[in-house]
């Protein structure tokens, strides 16, 4: 028989359970039993969800209190030394957290480890940090505790376990990090041999590193772990799962491996599925992963039943029908959308509803039933209706696309023509600072937003409390005596829904929420449409904030890119259609910020790295298009008007010649987690226009003081001159306490005076 099963399941609950008890508790309005008490009922809701949905396997072991990647990190004892952790004990929750989020210790400030996106998704993990006297050891008994409540319920559970190569290979190390391979080896062995004590028949390895171009001494070092680790285990089966693209030139590598059961993403990579299966091994199963886990768009059955037929033909049931890789990355359910209208919600599918589709995949297979076939009807005709739909074309955006020729994508003169005349403009002294774009969204702003939303506010008296909000943040800046103003973004919910709910193409969930990172959730929009711009939409704000300061204040833009990537987008027209989309229409919105008067203007894209392909050869095709989309976006202003980007958690070493081509006149990173290393890639390709390396770490509650934010800069000094730096934070400050911002602020404008002091002084 076929059978089921899914790589992991959303794990913030359904109504973001796990975010407001790890807010309460990290304000210690509850205690850690309670804590662990609502994580006990999300997984056993998602257990049992997935049980009665009829899959053949529950997923266990993918349930975290912030990071998967970080559960592996302190599973194995591996916690770096600032965190005065003792060796070979177990690792508390607080050590936990501490490394997701900084901590003091006896009076010291502790930075968190490394945040960073996770391969080309918009989630956040925690980066393991390799020292060369790590020994890797077991350090705690979470996935065992869970396995255990998991049988307890009487289900059926297949463990989720990270990959150890794939861990190593996202870690940071000073050193050759296969060093550590023997160790991890070792203590894999351990948690599996554990398991395998439990009675669990299989263990999910997610090895998602095998989707890239790999070095020759990765792939033998995936041989040589996986030889061992199997020698170690007599029952047990192992599945190794890969997603996030096609194995590529690792097919070879990855049939020969000494496991029961392959996963692979048929979503990603379709074509790959004819030489595999006509090459697999007889001795082993084949996981497809036809079910999107990225997209939100319903799965067209009757075409992947007709694939599933005939991989079966050759694999005579030794195949498994699953999601194309984890559901974190998409909402629950779509039981809670009462405000997308029939038609669009007939178009989508949710984690919950994605189950339904691989079971019922499954029983056409294994043995066809009518209500089975109804099922498969009513999908298609609902893909059917989408495609003819007069709601999804516009012949006026299309026709604009055509439009769109080469001197959309350039400047009027060079950046060394620019600076002077902005500097002059802006009167902007050495190191200038500036922050990223929004300030604390306290419970005032979030009570008028609700209010408005259920109508116990009307616009006008909504919109006057965002003016108040502004003039306040004003006031603030003002105080802390930037040089640089921006408006704060009281009136934004989220720096993408915000934009997608002033153009039109777009539709919004009242509970489609996602995990970013830790307590941080987003509610992606979702791109039904061609995409223009229905009327200005911060205009009104930022002139506002602008005649109320004596100091120049940004025009702060989501870029198109990351509108894209931050959003489920179409999956009936190109990636590359979709951006130029909404560039065409964000081009309007800088033209009349800079009629408005706007002297500098921020188009942000953090996502911009992590849309790039995994795969080096693809790369050209994705960065020509994505730059091309910024500069029709921002190449439209004068010679006078600044041009900011910014881009947070990203290395740039392998694209840095891109997005020097951006030509955005100041770009902002983050630069503080990783101790301005990031700053080596602008250093050697001697980067050409302005740079803000982000000097204090947003992600914390750690007050960084003076002489840490000197130091900083003066390590950016070594990189980049002097007269091209700007010092600011390395992200928005929406989710951070005004208390902290004012001390955090006010050091950073104190360290560029004494900054200025100095250099001024040589």
């Amino acid at each position: 028989m076929i059978k089921t099963h899914i790589l992991g399941f959303p794990r913030i609950g359904s109504n973001r359970e796990l975010k407001k008890a790890l807010e309460s508790y990290w304000k210690k309005d509850i205690k850690l039993k309670t804590l662990e008490e609502i994580g006990k009922k999300i997984r056993e809701k998602n257990w049992i969800t997935q049980y009665k949905a009829g899959l053949s396997y529950v997923s266990v072991g993918d349930f975290s209190f912030y990071d998967h990647i970080l559960n592996m990190s302190t599973m194995i004892g591996l916690i770096p030394k600032r965190f005065k952790h003792s060796k070979n004990s177990m690792v508390d929750i607080t050590t936990y957290f501490n490394m997701a989020r900084g901590c003091t210790i006896k009076g010291n400030t502790i930075s968190a480890c490394e945040m960073t996106k996770f391969f080309d998704t918009n989630y956040h993990y925690i980066v393991p940090e390799l020292e060369i006297t790590n020994k890797f050891y077991l350090s705690n008994n979470n996935v065992f505790n869970e396995v255990k409540e998991c049988q307890t319920l009487g289900l059926k559970p297949k463990v989720v376990l990270f990959g150890p190569i794939t861990f190593l290979w996202l870690a940071k190390s000073s050193v050759n990090k296969l060093n550590f391979l023997p160790s991890l080896i070792n203590v894999f062995s351990k948690i599996l041999k554990k398991l395998e004590k439990q009675n669990v028949e299989w263990v999910q390895i997610d090895e998602p590193v095998l989707v890239v171009e790999l070095p020759q001494i990765w792939k033998d070092s995936f041989e040589l772990a996986y030889k061992k680790i199997s020698k170690t285990i007599k029952k047990l089966k192992l599945m190794i799962a890969t997603y996030f693209g096609g194995i590529g030139k690792n097919i070879d590598l990855v049939l020969s491996l000494p496991i029961k059961n392959i996963h692979l993403d048929l979503v990603r990579a379709p074509k790959e599925i004819d030489f595999i299966i006509k090459n697999f091994p007889n001795n082993k199963i084949l996981s497809i992963g036809i079910i999107n886990g990225r997209n939100i768009w319903k799965a067209n059955l009757k075409n992947n039943l007709k694939k599933l037929k005939s991989i079966n033909k050759f694999l005579k049931n030794r195949m498994w029908i699953s999601s194309s890789c984890s559901f974190i990355h998409i909402p629950i359910t779509l039981s809670k959308e009462k405000k997308i209208t029939k038609k669009i919600l007939n178009w989508l599918s949710f984690a919950r509803q994605k189950l339904d589709e691989i079971v019922v995949l499954s029983k056409c297979i294994n043995s066809i039933c009518e209500t089975d076939n109804n099922y498969i009807k009513d999908n298609t005709k609902a893909i059917e209706s989408r495609k003819v739909c007069h709601i999804v074309n516009s012949n006026f955006v299309k026709d604009r696309i055509k439009q769109i020729k080469t001197n959309y994508l350039q400047r009027n003169h060079s950046y060394l023509i620019r600076k002077q005349l902005q500097h002059k403009k802006l009167q902007l002294p050495l190191f200038p600072t500036t922050t990223i774009g929004s300030f604390p969204q306290t419970n005032i702003i979030r009570l008028a937003r609700k209010n408005l939303k259920i109508g116990k506010l009307n616009i006008e008296a909504y919109e006057q409390i965002m003016r108040y909000q502004i003039l306040f943040i004003t006031a603030k800046q003002t105080i802390y005596d930037l040089d640089l103003f921006v408006h704060g973004e009281p009136e934004r919910n989220d720096m993408v829904e915000y934009f997608g709910e002033n153009l039109k193409g777009f539709v919004f969930t009242i509970n489609g929420w996602v995990q970013s990172y830790g307590s941080r959730c987003v509610k992606p929009p979702i791109i039904y449409g061609d995409i223009k711009r229905k009327k200005p939409i911060t205009v009104k704000w930022i002139k506002y904030a602008q005649n109320n300061s004596l100091k120049p204040v940004k025009g702060m833009l989501t870029g198109p890119v990351t509108i894209l990537q931050w959003s489920f987008e179409r999956d009936d027209q190109s990636k590359e259609t979709t951006c130029k989309q909404i560039a065409l229409a964000l081009r309007d919105e800088v033209k009349d910020l800079e009629k408005a008067g706007i002297k500098a203007i921020q188009i942000d894209e953090p996502a911009l790295r992590e849309g790039l392909p995994l795969n080096k050869k693809d790369f050209k095709y994705y960065l020509n298009w994505a730059i091309s989309c910024f500069k029709i976006s921002s190449s439209i202003v004068k010679d006078e008007t600044q041009v900011h980007t910014h881009m947070c958690y990203s290395q740039f070493n392998d694209i840095i010649a891109y997005i020097s081509e951006m030509d955005a006149d100041v770009i902002t990173i983050e630069t503080a987690r990783s101790n301005m290393t990031l700053l080596n890639a602008f250093k050697l390709f001697e980067y050409p226009n302005e740079i803000g390396p982000g000097i204090y770490d947003i992600h914390t509650t750690n007050i960084p003081n003076i002489k840490y934010m000197i130091n900083l800069i003066q390590k950016a000094a070594k990189s980049i001159s002097k007269d091209r730096i700007w010092i600011n934070p390395d992200c928005g400050l929406k989710t951070r306490k005004w208390e902290e911002v004012d001390s955090s602020l006010k050091n950073m404008v104190k360290a560029a005076y004494k900054l200025r002091n100095y250099f001024n002084k040589k």
